[in-house]
């Protein structure tokens, strides 16, 4: 699914109910994970829609693997136990996290072939700590003109890994990998973000012992024989923040359901410190045009980080906020500085609001402002969707271009604007 373009009529007000969907940085990593297993995994709460999603499944059955979708029920069915060596006639499949791959074909086969990573351009992020976390654990690597080919005949060795840097996606690959050996594996300089623990606790529902100790060291007793096992995806925090964030800005009437508050209390305190005072229960947010204290957006600063702080893909929504609220707020970006490619689009829509350089944004906010329509370009997943944002609050007609990075990340996006009464049409 490429070069598709969205033509958005704005002004148009959003009013209903919205479901949060299983996060797409969890549930993509389970789907990995499960093919480790000796038995059948049923993922319930999984983005079916998901492009990422839909891409790593159409690569695990090109590898024998059983993968069956239930997209009214949003589950995931998988059936690993047939994976193969197999070399593939291409390997272009657009994933980020291809190397999650490799302990299941390991496991199966004694070798893996993976298509490189691919995913979002937001800054140099190699795959040299993947190629650490194999070769720590007794495997060799060779890089293949069209693909990265793992070996280690035997299966994985225990070992121990110790990260020069702190690193989400070294983290989850040590953790599958390592749960496949049948011996003790560290994981020293982890990180354990909410995406992370809920990958260590489906692991340990397929038999894996996991021991965290504080925020960053990790020991792993893993198994040779692992169990299916049936596991519920947590809540997309990011998809949360972006429906609050629109339904704040678009004066709508909304009523956030499945909003996981345990992983995103800093970034909400942060809305409240904006003079955003929304209703809430224990599941649900209740967005209305009342929730503006002063009926403006204060403005703000904040820089973003590592969990449980404001993290960098929720760095465009505040950006967002920043340009509706009452005068001037500063946003950094100290885990992924190069993120500002989208704020050049941006810009196209709010002309002279928007000041931008490596690591720091500026917003010159207004909070009676609309932006102007205007032809604009997804530059990455959450850039793009805030750019769809902007084109909804725009009085005139957008067309944003290579749409489809907002897809990888928002299931059935179409479908739960649709509900809310809004109509996004896409050209493909």
């Amino acid at each position: 699914m490429k070069n598709i373009t969205a033509k958005i009529q704005g002004g148009q007000i959003p009013q209903g109910k919205v479901k949060v969907s299983g996060a797409k940085n969890s549930a993509t990593r389970l789907l990995a994970a499960s093919l480790i297993s000796d038995g059948t995994v049923l993922l319930e709460n999984f983005p079916t829609e998901l492009v990422d999603a839909n891409y790593k499944m159409e690569f695990i059955r090109a590898c024998g693997g059983e993968v069956t979708v239930d997209s009214d029920s949003e589950t995931v069915e998988i059936k690993p136990e047939n994976l193969k060596d197999l070399t593939l006639s291409s390997y272009d499949y657009p994933i980020r996290t291809t190397y999650l791959l490799v302990a299941g074909l390991i496991k199966r086969n004694g070798i893996a072939r993976i298509p490189y990573p691919g995913g979002c351009k937001i800054g140099t992020r190699g795959y040299d700590l993947h190629i650490m976390v194999w070769e720590n654990l007794g495997a060799t690597v060779e890089e293949k003109p069209d693909y990265i080919e793992v070996k280690a005949t035997d299966g994985f060795k225990e070992g121990h890994i110790d990260f020069p840097i702190s690193t989400i996606g070294g983290t989850e690959n040590a953790l599958i990998c390592a749960s496949t050996i049948e011996g003790r594996t560290t994981v020293k300089n982890a990180y354990i973000s909410p995406e992370v623990q809920d990958l260590i606790m489906f692991l340990r529902t397929m038999g894996v012992k996991i021991n965290v100790v504080g925020n960053s060291f990790i020991e792993i007793f893993g198994k040779k024989n692992l169990k299916g096992t049936i596991y519920e995806v947590i809540s997309d925090r990011i998809e949360a923040l972006t429906w609050i964030v629109y339904g704040i800005l678009s004066g709508g009437n909304l009523i956030i359901e499945d909003v996981p508050f345990e992983t995103m209390e800093i970034p909400l305190k942060h809305l409240e410190e904006a003079g955003i005072d929304f209703y809430r229960n224990k599941k649900n947010v209740h967005i209305n045009p009342d929730c503006l204290i002063n009926g403006v957006i204060q403005p703000f600063e904040l820089a973003t980080g590592t969990h449980p702080g404001i993290i960098s893909d929720m760095q465009p929504f505040y950006v967002l906020l920043g340009l509706h609220a009452d005068g001037i707020s500063r946003i950094f970006d100290y885990r992924y500085p190069e993120r500002i490619k989208y704020c050049e689009e941006l810009a196209k829509l709010y002309p002279n609001m928007l000041k931008w350089e490596k690591g720091a944004i500026t917003t010159f906010g207004k909070h009676n402002i609309s932006p102007n329509a205007s032809k604009v370009e997804s530059t990455d997943l959450r850039g793009s969707m805030a750019l769809v944002i902007g084109a909804l609050l725009s009085p005139g007609e957008t067309e944003i271009s290579n749409v489809e990075m907002a897809l990888r990340g928002y299931n059935k996006l179409e479908q739960k604007l649709s509900k809310l009464g809004v109509r996004i049409e896409f050209l493909k």
